[in-house]
């Protein structure tokens, strides 16, 4: 089982992209991963700042990124991508990975 960190664009998002994240979970644990969701992490919000530590802390626990369309447009995603990759976490497109378990 993979624990997985969702990233993607969510500030200036209609919802803040958060049918897409819930969505997107929803389908990786009916493949029995362990999903970490940012839209769950910050459900009320707050600053950029706070929520971006919410998230880097959460994603600290994972070992694979899960992008969704359009994270290269957004600074946090980006973050969370770039920092990912340095610390040797796989970097998957979200809707690949379910398509791959789909396939598997």
């Amino acid at each position: 089982m993979k624990r997985i960190y969702l990233s993607g664009p969510m500030t200036n998002m209609l919802d803040l992209n958060f049918p897409l994240f819930h969505s997107m979970a929803a389908s990786l644990r009916a493949d029995g991963h362990a999903v970490i969701n940012p839209a769950e992490l910050n459900p009320d919000g707050g600053t950029w700042g706070e929520c971006m530590r919410r998230d880097i802390k959460a994603l600290m626990d994972c070992d694979t990124v899960a992008t969704l369309p359009g994270w290269q447009d957004s600074r946090g995603a980006s973050l969370e991508v770039h920092i990912g990759k340095a610390l040797g976490m796989t970097v998957v497109n979200a809707h690949d990975l379910v398509s791959m378990e789909i396939a598997g």
